[in-house]
């Protein structure tokens, strides 16, 4: 994600960026992104497809972490959003609107829903993901759009509601949770198949400091140890309430969500052929994780809680 300090702005940041991530981690393929500014050009578009940059993402002003320097109107940036439609580059969106006037965290992502779909009639080949859906509303608006705009689902949208994260900074998060009925939603699109929704982590590694005892609490939910487990135990949950049936979850349901859809709307091949094996092995999610280069402490989602395992193949 670009919502660095100071964010990703130009193709040069991005490709420094990405030189530090693989020196990290060589064997994962980034998708880097820019951040949607006002300094972005039409210009700017064409540089970052010659340097194999995947798309540009867009924060509407003060909504999420580091998103003050975010879009305040979607017009400005229309010669941007042709250009991009030209070099076929994806559009990401953090899909609220910001809190003014009777808008609040509750209805965020409902009132943003008008810009996806203008944007959608104006660009109508331009690739938009709508990400972390969160609302039945978001789920029934992604439908209504063409086929080049999908929705992603995180593992934590697949389990919380208003009431987890109310009293639990480690389950509050941008956009947050809402009812059951739009959690119930979520599950559903998960399940069904349809490539129009995918999985998306949206894996927000917080220290314990800033989620706890800070003077503002961070948004985000950290999954990322255990993002896939996460996800067969928020299906797991549906099925027990009676909100999914078992046969609802298949393996090829599984796969299409975490895997299959997304690598085909992002055009990612399947070069290095490897697979996981889930199963039922008594594992645990740790109560902190700790990095020993920088001293930084990070809680994860439903710590201390009993998971599946999984290996890779």
């Amino acid at each position: 994600m670009p919502n660095l300090v100071p964010p990703i702005t130009t193709v040069q940041h991005a490709l420094e960026y990405k030189s530090k991530l693989e020196a990290l981690e060589p064997r994962v393929k980034f998708l880097m992104s820019l951040y949607l500014h006002e300094s972005i050009t039409p210009e700017t578009i064409i540089q970052a497809k010659k340097h194999g940059i995947t798309g540009v993402k867009s924060y509407p002003a003060g909504v999420t972490t580091n998103s003050s320097s975010g879009v305040v109107d979607y017009a400005r940036f229309y010669p941007v959003f042709e250009e991009m439609e030209r070099q076929d580059l994806v559009l990401n969106l953090h899909g609220e609107s910001p809190s003014t006037g009777d808008v609040t965290v509750l209805n965020a992502e409902e009132r943003f829903l008008p810009n996806l779909l203008e944007l959608n009639q104006k660009f109508p080949h331009l690739r938009i993901v709508l990400e972390h859906c969160t609302t039945a509303a978001a789920i029934e608006t992604v439908k209504k759009c063409g086929p080049n705009v999908v929705g992603t689902i995180t593992a934590h949208h697949l389990s919380l509601i208003v009431d987890s994260w109310a009293g639990d900074p480690f389950c509050f998060c941008k956009p947050v949770a809402k009812t059951p009925a739009d959690r119930n939603a979520l599950l559903r699109a998960a399940v069904s198949g349809d490539p129009d929704f995918f999985f998306g982590s949206d894996s927000a590694p917080h220290p314990l400091t800033a989620k706890r005892g800070a003077d503002k609490i961070a948004a985000g939910v950290f999954t990322q140890p255990y993002a896939t487990q996460v996800v067969l135990d928020a299906f797991e949950q549906a099925c027990q309430a009676g909100i999914l049936q078992p046969e609802d979850v298949t393996l090829d349901s599984l796969e299409k969500f975490l895997s299959l859809s997304g690598r085909k709307f992002y055009r990612v091949e399947d070069e290095r052929k490897e697979r996981i094996a889930i199963y039922k092995a008594n594992e645990t999610i740790a109560d902190i994780l700790r990095s020993d280069a920088s001293n930084v402490e990070v809680v994860p989602f439903r710590k201390g809680q009993e998971t599946w395992a999984v290996t890779w193949t």
